[in-house]
């Protein structure tokens, strides 16, 4: 026993064991405190959840009550087994129950991987973040308030954020990959609309999407995959689109025949025009006749361009954006977007913002040839992010230890498929153009409406490239009348300028009666001889 007691403490007072215990405990303990770490992540949960709540706005003198639900969707594929949880927001109006015919429309923002409280906070929800024109929003504490151009008198509303962004993730082993992509998120999006759908007893609402920016390219190839799987779509708002990105591959001269009318309604909004025409339509059609005909013929000649030609072009050009000729002609005739936000003002040491070109800023130093930041974006995006960072967790009631992302890129994981598989056989394109997946839906659904809201000074999406994309649909002339232009004195988030709200509001009024009314008529629309009440035409033709 005394042998046993004595080479017992003689190997614990050796130092080569005593360190092999402290390393097999250490290595215990660091262990556990993974396992408890791991155990404490916060995640999306698999259950489908749900906090409701109530409120009320008025609407045109009328009190309209309203149910909100901050929830989420479980997305699930062909087996049953589910594969993501989608977050989303949804307002219905009192007394709304399954089987309604009352409208539904799905919003969402674009990115792509950006959440959706752009549109949640700023356009036609029930609540809004109040905003200026244009103006820097100044910091907390913000003003939310009832909004009286809700589109809740005309349907039920439902904003979603694409996986990986805001509280949507993927669940269980499923990557991030498998959602980042063209096809992917469409897929994606298809699958909860369709669950939304569902669950809440919609399919047979009158149903509407309405992105912004790339989920303006989103809603092109979603309207075709949910006709696919048997969900016909009443309309489409496309909020500053952009449907096709190939024109913006190097080398194409496309993007800057695109960008031309934005320069000129930018110029005309600074007065650095040396002809001002009285408005800012004016200079939109001047520069929109020169850019498909001069300027188009002049760019399709390249580097074989006669020198008095390039002379004529570059003098027109200065005449319509407020660059000087010359700065022009170094340029090549291609003026990047870039270096007309740095040059436009230079003189005044001011350059204008991205988002909505009515923003000005100051750089560090007025030579570079690019701005620094987009002013217009870091004028507001504190404040939207603040706002709504109090109003879904002390407002909506929905709590969690998840960090609400603002984009899907800020995780690790993020690479964004591009390839699109394009309808009728078309082919996979290697740069999406949804446009080719909306006309196809047009063709199979005529009574599918479909509205362009463009704002002047978005140099983000320049309304002229949304033009060129879904002028090039190739609807038939019974069609046409399916797809509406209409422009207003705003940039990207058109809906900051609460002047610009007032009649986005009121076009939407008018052309969401006309939807539903079209699909109730029982014959798809005609070409009308006289247009109804809008006066003059609002687009091109």
């Amino acid at each position: 026993m005394r042998v046993a007691l004595a080479a017992g403490l003689l190997l614990a007072s050796c130092p080569a064991v005593a360190q092999d215990r402290a390393a097999r405990s250490s290595n215990s303990n660091a262990e556990a405190q993974r396992d408890a770490v791991e155990s404490s992540y916060a995640n999306a949960p698999i259950e489908e959840r749900e906090e409701r709540s109530t409120g009320s706005v008025t609407v045109a003198g009328k009190r309209l009550g309203y149910a909100a639900t901050a929830g989420t969707l479980t997305l699930r594929d062909l087996e049953g087994k589910p594969t993501a949880s989608m977050f989303y927001t949804a307002y219905t109006l009192d007394g709304t129950k399954p089987g309604t015919k009352r409208p539904v429309t799905f919003f969402y923002n674009g990115g792509p991987g950006s959440p959706t409280f752009w549109l949640h906070m700023g356009s036609f929800a029930p609540v809004r973040l109040q905003t200026g024109n244009p103006e820097f929003i100044r910091p907390a504490p913000y003003d939310v308030a009832p909004n009286p151009y809700t589109l809740l008198d005309k349907t039920d509303m439902v904003f979603l954020d694409a996986i990986g962004s805001g509280y949507s993730r993927p669940l269980g082993d499923m990557r991030p990959s498998a959602f980042y992509g063209v096809d992917e998120d469409a897929d994606a999006f298809a699958k909860a609309i369709l669950r939304y759908a569902t669950k809440f007893g919609r399919w047979n609402s009158p149903k509407f999407l309405f992105g912004e920016s790339y989920g303006t390219l989103r809603s092109g190839a979603l309207a075709y995959q949910l006709q696919e799987r048997g969900m016909a779509l009443n309309g489409v708002v496309l909020f500053s689109s952009i449907m096709n990105y190939g024109y913006r591959q190097p080398g194409l001269d496309q993007v800057y025949i695109n960008y031309l009318p934005s320069y000129a309604a930018t110029a005309w909004y600074h007065n650095r025009l040396p002809n001002r025409p009285a408005d800012v339509a004016t200079a939109v059609q001047q520069a929109r006749e020169f850019a498909t005909g001069a300027y188009m013929s002049a760019l399709a000649k390249g580097q074989d361009i006669g020198a008095a030609e390039r002379d004529q072009v570059a003098q027109r050009m200065s005449e319509l954006t407020g660059l000087s000729a010359d700065f022009v002609k170094r340029a090549n005739l291609r003026v990047d977007l870039p270096r007309f936000q740095k040059e436009l003002l230079r003189d005044q040491r001011r350059v204008v913002g991205r988002f909505d070109s009515r923003y000005i800023g100051t750089d560090s130093d007025a030579a570079g040839e690019r701005p620094e930041t987009d002013v217009s974006s870091e004028a507001i995006s504190g404040a939207f992010i603040g706002s709504f960072q109090d109003y879904v967790t002390h407002r909506l009631g929905y709590r969690t230890e998840m960090p609400y992302r603002l984009s899907a890129r800020d995780a690790a994981g993020w690479t964004w498929n591009w390839r699109h598989d394009a309808p009728n056989r078309m082919g996979q394109q290697n740069n999406p153009n949804t446009a080719i997946d909306l006309a196809a839906a047009m063709r199979a659904n005529p009574y599918l409406q479909v509205l362009s809201m463009n704002g002047w000074y978005d140099m983000a999406t320049p309304f002229f490239g949304t033009e060129n994309d879904l002028g090039h649909m190739m609807l038939e002339p019974s069609q046409r009348p399916n797809l509406r232009f209409t422009y207003y004195p705003g940039g990207h988030m058109i809906y900051l300028n609460p002047e610009a709200l007032v009649t986005m509001k009121r076009d939407l009024a008018a052309w969401y009666d006309r939807a539903v009314a079209v699909a109730l008529s029982g014959t798809p629309p005609v070409t009308p001889t006289v247009a109804a009440s809008e006066g003059p035409a609002t687009g091109p033709n």
